[in-house]
C-alpha cells in the first residue's frame, strides 16, 4: 500500500500553490527593469508567468545537418558563424546576414531591422537556427530565423527541448526561461484542483507535471500533452465562469411562462408578406418553446446577413403582447435601431401591438411620453440603442429582452438591461458567422439557434480586390452606378484625421500600420467631391456623429436624395438600402474577414447585383492579400469566420478588455476543437450536480475560476 503524504508536505504543497497568486517581483532575478518588462507582457503574478507557454521550441534531439536540410522545411540546424554582414540597403533598413557552416555545407541566416544582432554574435560562435529553408543566389537560407549562441559543443545547459517564448523590450528569451525555471522550482509543485476522477476520466497529466513539461519537456510530444491539459483547464474555467455569469444575472428571478398561440401572434403571423422558411420556423419554435417554459430563456440566435433573424425576433415579440408584457429591443446604432422600428412597426400596428422608438436624440417632450408609456404599461414593444438603459425608463413588467449584435454591448449594458425586468428572458441576435468551437466557448452559457439560408438570395455579390494605383476602377464603377440611378457606400477605416486608429481591429502582417497611412472619412468625402465624383451628392455617416445626425444621414440616403454615402463601419450592420449596388473599402487589410463580410452585405440586396472593391497596398502573395483573396473567392460567410479564427484570437470573450484583448492564452480553438466540446460538456455536468461549486471536490476548482477571472466577477456584481 502506498504511503500517504505526511501533513508537512501537504502544507508545503498547499503553500506553494497558493504562492501561485503572488507578485512575480517574490521571484529571483524579477526587479526594476525585468519586473516591468514581465508587465507589458500582462504577466504580473506566478500564475501568469507559468501560464505564459512557450510559442514553439527548438528541438535540439533533431537537429538537421545543412546538406540535408530541404528546402521548403522546418528545421533546426547548428553550426559555426563564418561571417557577419552588417548592410545598409535603403534608409532605414539595415539586414545582417550570418554565414553559419558545418561539416557538410553553409547557411545565409538573414535578419531585417534588428541591427544588434552584428554585436551579439561574432564570427567563431556556435549557433543554432530555426526555420524555414529557402535557396537562392547558390546558398541554402533562412529569413528571419529563431536563434540561439550555444557553447562550442552545443551544450545548451537547459534541455534537449527548449522553450522559446514571446517576449518584449527588456527581458530576452534566455531571461525568460531562467526565470520561468525559478518560478517552477518555487512554485511548481502544486495541488491540482480538478477532481481526481475528472483527470483520470480524462486521462489528463496532473498540472503539477504539465506545468514542467509544457515549459521544459523531456519530447515535444510530451509538450503537446501538456500544453491540451492547460488549454483544457483553460476552457472549462471559462465554462464555469459564463455559467456562473448566468447565474449571478438571475439570481432570485422568476422566470415568465409565455403564452405563445395567443390573439396578437396569429394576426401577426398573417399581416407578415411572406412564410417562414422551415429553419425561420424552427427558430422561432425554439425560442418559444423556451419563452413558455417555467426557467429563464437565455438563446442566442446566429445567421448571416439577410436570414431574416427579424421576423424570429417579431414572432417573440408577439408573445409577450398575447402574456401581458413588455419587451425591449436594443441595437448597437441609432440607425438600426429605428430600421427595426420601421421594418417590425408596421407588422406590430397590424397585430395591435402597440411600441415606441427610444434613442437619444428624442425631444424631452416624446421621451416623457415614452417613460410613461413604459411605466403605466400602454405600451408593450420598445425598440432603441443604449438610451432603453436610461434609470428614468421604468417598466411595467418586462419579460423579454432582444440584444442585436450582442458582442457590441458590454456585460454590464446587458445585466442593466435586464435588471429593468428581473426573470426576463433574453433573445440574443448576431449577424457574424461564429464557428461551432468559437460559439461554445463564447457562449456557453446560451442555447444556439442558427439559420443558415437566406429566404431570398438577392441578385448577388461581386467581390474584387484591387491595389490603391488601380482604385479607378472601383470609381467608375461608382460613377455607372449612379449614372443608372443606384446607389454606394465607400468605407473608411478612420473617422477623421485626428482619429489614431485605437478602434480598428488587430489585424496581422498589415502593411498599413500607423494610422499616418490610413484614409478617414472626412478626408475621403472632401476628395471625392473636389476631384474624383464632381457632380454626385456624396454624404457622410461616422460614429462620431450626434444620433439625430445619423438618422438624417442615413435618411437621405435611403430616400436616394445621396447617392453616394462615405462611412465609416457604422454601416456594418443591419444597414438596408436595396439600391445600393457599389461599394469602395479603403485600406481593407486593417478590417478583419468577419467585418468585410458584414460590410459587403450592404450592397446587392435588390433586383441588381453588387460589386465591392476592397482597395489593398500590399503586395500578391502577402498575408494580407491571401486574406482578401479568400474574401474574392467565397461569400460562405461560417468559411470565412473559420479563417479568421485562424488568423486571429477570439478577442473579448467575457465582454470585457482583458490585457492584450486575449482571454484564451493557451487554447487554439481550431486545435483544440476536441477540447472545447469536452469542457463544454464537463463544465455544464459540475454546474448542474454542484451549482456555486460549494462541494468539497470541487473547492480548489471554485478557488481558481474566481482567481482566473476576478475582474469580470467584480464588474458583475457591481452592476
Amino acid at each position: 500500500m502506498a504511503e500517504r503524504p505526511s501533513i508537512a508536505i501537504a502544507s508545503e504543497r498547499v503553500q506553494r500553490t497558493c504562492a501561485l497568486s503572488d507578485s512575480v517581483e517574490r521571484l529571483r532575478y524579477v526587479k526594476g527593469a525585468r519586473a516591468d518588462a514581465l508587465r507589458r507582457l500582462g504577466l504580473t503574478r506566478v500564475r501568469d508567468l507559468l501560464g505564459h507557454v512557450p510559442r514553439r521550441y527548438l528541438d535540439f534531439s533533431r537537429v538537421t545537418k545543412v546538406a540535408f536540410a530541404d528546402v521548403g522545411a522546418e528545421v533546426t540546424v547548428m553550426g559555426t558563424v563564418d561571417k557577419v554582414e552588417l548592410k545598409f540597403p535603403r534608409p532605414r533598413m539595415q539586414i545582417v546576414n550570418l554565414f553559419v557552416i558545418d561539416d557538410t555545407g553553409v547557411v545565409e541566416a538573414t535578419f531585417f531591422k534588428q541591427p544588434w544582432i552584428a554585436e551579439q554574435v561574432r564570427k567563431g560562435d556556435v549557433v543554432a537556427l530555426s526555420g524555414k529553408v529557402t535557396f537562392a543566389y547558390g546558398f541554402k537560407q533562412m529569413k528571419a530565423p529563431f536563434y540561439e549562441v550555444v557553447d562550442g559543443d552545443g551544450d545548451m545547459g537547459y534541455a534537449r527541448v527548449l522553450p522559446v517564448y514571446a517576449v518584449s523590450e527588456g527581458i530576452s528569451v534566455p531571461w525568460m526561461r531562467r526565470i520561468v525555471s525559478t518560478a517552477l522550482s518555487d512554485c511548481g509543485d502544486v495541488c491540482d484542483f480538478l477532481p481526481a476522477g475528472l483527470v483520470a476520466e480524462r486521462r489528463l497529466p496532473a498540472l503539477g507535471r504539465a506545468l514542467r513539461e509544457v515549459h521544459f519537456p523531456s519530447s515535444v510530444a510530451a509538450s503537446e500533452r501538456a500544453r491540451r491539459r492547460l488549454a483544457y483547464d483553460e476552457l472549462l474555467c471559462l465554462q464555469l465562469t459564463l455559467l456562473s455569469r448566468r447565474d449571478l444575472e438571475l439570481a432570485g428571478a422568476t422566470a415568465v411562462e409565455h403564452e405563445v398561440l395567443g390573439p396578437h401572434m396569429d394576426a401577426l403571423l398573417a399581416a407578415m408578406p411572406f412564410s417562414l422558411t422551415d429553419e425561420q420556423r424552427a427558430a422561432a419554435d425554439e425560442t418559444l418553446a423556451d419563452m413558455a417554459s417555467p426557467r429563464v430563456m437565455n438563446r442566442l440566435l446566429l445567421g448571416d446577413v439577410g436570414t431574416g433573424k427579424t421576423a424570429v425576433a417579431a414572432v417573440a415579440l408577439a408573445a409577450c403582447a398575447d402574456t401581458g408584457t413588455q419587451a425591449a429591443m436594443m441595437a448597437p446604432t441609432s440607425v438600426l435601431a429605428r430600421q427595426y422600428a420601421e421594418k417590425i412597426g408596421p407588422l406590430l400596428d397590424a397585430a395591435g401591438i402597440r411600441w415606441r422608438l427610444v434613442t437619444g436624440a428624442d425631444a424631452p417632450e416624446e421621451r416623457a411620453a415614452t417613460e410613461a408609456a413604459a411605466a403605466n404599461g400602454e405600451a408593450t414593444v420598445f425598440f432603441g440603442t443604449t438610451a432603453l438603459l436610461s434609470e428614468r425608463l421604468e417598466f411595467a413588467r418586462l419579460s423579454l429582452v432582444v440584444i442585436d449584435e450582442q458582442h457590441r454591448f458590454g456585460v454590464s449594458q446587458r445585466a442593466a438591461l435586464r435588471k429593468k425586468g428581473p426573470g426576463a428572458d433574453l433573445l440574443a441576435m448576431s449577424a457574424t458567422p461564429i464557428p461551432r468551437t468559437l460559439a461554445l466557448s463564447v457562449y456557453g452559457d446560451v442555447d444556439l439557434s442558427r439559420i443558415a439560408h437566406r429566404p431570398r438570395a438577392g441578385a448577388g455579390i461581386t467581390t474584387k480586390v484591387v491595389s490603391p494605383d488601380n482604385l479607378d476602377l472601383a470609381w467608375g464603377a461608382v460613377r455607372e452606378a449612379v449614372a443608372a440611378g443606384q446607389q454606394a457606400y465607400v468605407i473608411c477605416p478612420l473617422v477623421d484625421d485626428e482619429d489614431d486608429g485605437a478602434g480598428l481591429e488587430d489585424v496581422p502582417e498589415s502593411v498599413t500600420s500607423t494610422s499616418k497611412s490610413l484614409r478617414s472619412a472626412v478626408s475621403t468625402l472632401a476628395q471625392l467631391r473636389r476631384s474624383v465624383l464632381p457632380g454626385i451628392e456624396c454624404d457622410l455617416l461616422t460614429g462620431k456623429m450626434r444620433a439625430d445626425e445619423k438618422d438624417a444621414a442615413m435618411e437621405r440616403f435611403r430616400s436616394g436624395a445621396t447617392q453616394v454615402l462615405v462611412a465609416t463601419t457604422v454601416v456594418e450592420v443591419g444597414v438596408d438600402v436595396p439600391n445600393a449596388t457599389a461599394m469602395v473599402v479603403l485600406d481593407a487589410d486593417r478590417f478583419g474577414l468577419a467585418t468585410l463580410h458584414q460590410l459587403r452585405g450592404r450592397v446587392g440586396r435588390g433586383d441588381v447585383s453588387g460589386t465591392v472593391y476592397l482597395s489593398c497596398a500590399a503586395k500578391k502573395g502577402t498575408p494580407a492579400r491571401e486574406r482578401l483573396a479568400a474574401l474574392e473567392a467565397t461569400s460562405d460567410g461560417l468559411r470565412l469566420a473559420e479563417l479568421d479564427l485562424k488568423l486571429r484570437h477570439e478577442g473579448e470573450v467575457l465582454g470585457y478588455r482583458q490585457s492584450g484583448g486575449v482571454t484564451l492564452r493557451i487554447c487554439d480553438l481550431e486545435a483544440d476543437a476536441d477540447l472545447v466540446e469536452l469542457a463544454h460538456a464537463d463544465a455544464r455536468a459540475i454546474a448542474g450536480a454542484d451549482p456555486g461549486l460549494h462541494g468539497p471536490e470541487h473547492r480548489l476548482l471554485a478557488h481558481e475560476v474566481r482567481d482566473r477571472y476576478d475582474i469580470y466577477f467584480e464588474e458583475l456584481e457591481r452592476s
